[in-house]
């Protein structure tokens, strides 16, 4: 099992410069064998350079242990190695050294320049030793066995440690680099994790603000409906019976109409849509159940009106004057002027242009009930403008309005953003209210 590039970096634990603790033991467990065979190798030394043998094992011990810090300045140790190439001493410090040589972060002209000094000076100290005992009659062979040997000799001991070196030191920068890459990887998956979870919340709370608001659009307007002709029933109940079963009857479409659009919402969002993959376990995606839940709501004000849906998938213009008709029969005096030359729009144009108007009349009859409203629509080059304005409430109407949350400013500002219209509401001069918004036509 590999570990990353930070985890490699965190596990070192040895002392000094070792990264690990069984680096140092293998160095001075090498270190004290190179000692222990140059001090060996000293004894011949100090008798053929005429000083105490004391003195050649001592400066053999010496000589050997340099290799301690053969990870540290792999370039000293080669050095010494070769400064000792005439004593005929340290073959095992010289074989490491240059594989340590070889295999660190070094140039590579340093590596080879090192490597040839080496190589030459194992050649000539080798041809020099087999001269002399051919001379003296140690060796009795032909004159090719005098080069012969010494390449031999220097290329057997400079040769294989060096390549070896450097076929772990290309290993070893392979691996790091493959540490970093993972390490890179690692972290950009963890980057797009992070960012593919902002992205779901972010989804999730846009289709729950557009499920909200699909829901106050087809259920309030209703409701608050309901809640009129309920005050008119209380008002005329004894005065005029005739007209009060009227308005029960009224009361008690809406109220069915409601409960119809509300059940075909909750039970979208229950079943997630057709069903489909339930038998399955498989979660529904939220923006699924959100495109539904719109849509299930479309379906079920065209059902309620009666128009059995004619394949519009959302409420239109066409439709307003059947929307000013039920706020006329609530009592409320409403006048609808229509500008320009009457054509259809794409369907999320004209849902949303209905739904301006829809909560804009919700809210005269909230907040201002009793009061003229006038309704405008202009269809012009490139867009479609509406303005719903009411006048002041009367004076009687004051204590019949009904509980607001708030959002239903928010809610059309949001869909006509949405589309890239501009939306803007405030109060009138004259006291009343004006809702305006104009929708790019394409």
């Amino acid at each position: 099992m590999t570990t990353t590039g930070e985890d490699h970096v965190t596990a070192r634990g040895g002392p000094w410069w070792w990264g690990r603790r069984r680096s140092a033991v293998l160095d001075a467990g090498l270190a004290a064998v190179s000692a222990l065979e140059c001090g060996l190798e000293g004894v011949p030394f100090a008798r053929d350079a005429g000083i105490p043998v004391a003195v050649g094992v001592l400066f053999g011990l010496l000589v050997g242990s340099v290799l301690l810090v053969r990870r540290h300045w792999p370039v000293a140790v080669v050095l010494v190695v070769i400064a000792i190439t005439p004593a005929q001493m340290g073959f095992l410090m010289g074989l490491v050294g240059l594989y340590t040589l070889a295999a660190s972060e070094l140039p590579r002209r340093i590596i080879a320049s090192l490597a040839g000094m080496s190589l030459v000076g194992t050649f000539i100290v080798t041809l020099v030793r087999v001269r002399q005992d051919m001379v003296r009659g140690e060796l009795d062979l032909g004159d090719w066995f005098v080069p012969f040997a010494s390449v031999t000799t220097s290329l057997g001991l400079t040769a294989p440690p060096v390549l070896l070196g450097l076929y772990v030191g290309a290993r070893r920068r392979l691996m790091e680099s493959l540490r970093e890459r993972a390490d890179s990887l690692e972290r950009e998956l963890q980057l797009l994790a992070e960012r593919a979870e902002e992205r779901a919340e972010w989804a999730r709370n846009e289709e729950r603000t557009r499920i909200a608001r699909e829901m106050h659009d087809v259920v309030a307007h209703r409701v608050s409906l309901m809640v009129v002709h309920a005050a008119a029933l209380q008002a005329v109940a004894r005065k005029d019976p005739e007209k009060a079963v009227k308005n029960a009857a009224l009361v008690g479409d809406m109220g069915r109409q409601a409960l119809t659009e509300l059940r075909e919402m909750l039970g979208v969002l229950r079943s997630g849509g057709d069903g489909a993959g339930r038998g399955a376990g498989a979660s529904v995606p939220l923006a699924a159940v959100g495109a539904a839940a719109a849509a299930a709501a479309s379906r079920a004000v065209d059902e309620a009106r009666g128009s059995g849906g004619g394949g519009v998938e959302g409420p239109g213009l066409s439709e307003l004057d059947e929307l000013v008709g039920q706020s006329a029969a609530a009592g409320m005096v409403v006048v609808l002027s229509v500008e320009g030359e009457d054509r259809s729009y794409a369907v999320e144009v004209e849902a949303a242009a209905y739904r301006v108007v829809q909560e804009a009349l919700t809210n005269v009859h909230k907040h201002a009930p009793g009061a003229k409203t006038y309704v405008r629509l202009a269809h012009r080059a490139s867009e479609i403008a509406m303005q719903v304005e009411n006048e002041p409430p009367p004076e009687a109407g004051a204590s019949a309005r009904l509980p607001s949350g708030g959002n239903g400013l928010v809610g059309m500002r949001e869909r006509v953003s949405a589309l890239g219209g501009v939306f803007v509401s405030g109060p009138t001069d004259a006291g009343g209210f004006r809702v305006s918004a104009v929708i790019p036509a394409a």
